[in-house]
This record gives C-alpha cells, sequence and structure tokens, in this order.
C-alpha cells in the first residue's frame, strides 16, 4: 500500500509541477515573442532611416561635387565672362544685344 501511495504522490506532485511550469512559461514565452517581434520592427525602422540617409548623403555628395567644379570654373575668365554674358545679357564695348520673339510650337 505504501508503494501505491508513494507512487500517487509523486504523480500528483509532477502534475501539480507540469501546471506550475506551464503557467509561468506560457507568459514568459508571450514576454519573448513580444520583445522579439519590437526589436524586428525597430530594426526595419533603422534600415529605412539608414537608407533615407546615405541617399541623402549622396545628394550632398553630388552637390558638394557640382560646386566643387563650379568653383574651378570660377576661376577662369573667360569663363566668367561667357556666364555673366549668357545669364545677365552682358555686352563687351561696341556690341549691341537683341532680343530674338521666341518661335511659337
Amino acid at each position: 500500500m505504501a508503494k501505491k501511495l508513494k507512487k500517487k504522490i509523486k504523480k500528483n506532485s509532477y502534475s501539480i509541477f507540469r501546471k506550475v511550469m506551464t503557467v509561468v512559461l506560457i507568459p514568459v514565452s508571450i514576454y519573448m515573442i513580444y520583445t522579439v517581434v519590437i526589436e524586428c520592427m525597430t530594426t526595419v525602422k533603422l534600415h529605412q532611416q539608414l537608407a533615407e540617409v546615405q541617399a541623402k548623403l549622396q545628394e550632398v555628395k553630388d552637390e558638394n561635387t557640382y560646386l566643387t567644379q563650379q568653383k574651378e570654373k570660377l576661376q577662369d575668365p573667360d569663363y566668367v565672362e561667357s556666364y555673366a554674358r549668357g545669364n545677365y545679357q552682358l555686352s563687351k564695348d561696341g556690341e549691341q544685344i537683341f532680343y530674338l520673339p521666341e518661335k511659337n510650337k
């Protein structure tokens, strides 16, 4: 009879242990899954921000290259003269500027 009682107590203690572990492990598992999902979402957002910043960096680099080229061109007096004549309708002494009407399409 003592053996049967010991087996029953052992069986009941395993059953209680399983129930306690189930009650503990399910919330812990849910919390861990929630944490992983939040981290994944954060990672995706950071990748998007990185792509946007890299695109902006490329734009700034392109603009810097253009401005550096313009700076070098503006060191040439012939280019400055040509630029001023073309954009500001400046003329040399004795030259006349004529405005022609644009052709309508």
